[in-house]
């Protein structure tokens, strides 16, 4: 099991923008907690969330700034881009920590960022 890899694929697999194909990374009682915001936890919980972003969006990215990973911990330096239909671009500096367990999946994933820059550009 390689954390890293499977963390690097679960990232650029944003760019698709399906929520369903996101889940088949995590593991089905998995904890998403988008700080400052409360965690959600499971498929149903966290596809709810996935949804809600994603949406309103005709693209989206993650770059990846740096991975640091250690065992099956993977931290990730990112910013994730989104693009609205309206035309708004969104693009937020996000630290992010995934746990990856021997099965392969993602088990918790933590993403920081600063709210006030999200809903300063989300509108």
């Amino acid at each position: 099991m390689d954390a890293e890899r499977i963390v690097r694929d679960f990232c650029a697999a944003f760019a698709r923008r399906e929520p369903r194909e996101l889940l088949g990374f995590l593991a089905p009682d998995a904890l998403y907690h988008n700080l400052p915001l409360a965690p959600v936890t499971g498929h149903a919980a966290i596809e709810g969330v996935l949804r809600a972003f994603l949406a309103p969006c005709t693209a989206c990215e993650f770059e990846l700034r740096a991975v640091a990973t250690s065992g099956s911990t993977v931290l990730t330096e990112r910013v994730d881009r989104f693009t609205r239909a309206d035309g708004r671009r969104i693009e937020l500096p996000v630290m992010g920590a995934f746990e990856v367990g021997a099965d392969g999946k993602i088990h918790a994933w933590r993403d920081y960022f600063d709210l006030a820059t999200w809903t300063r550009q989300a509108g």
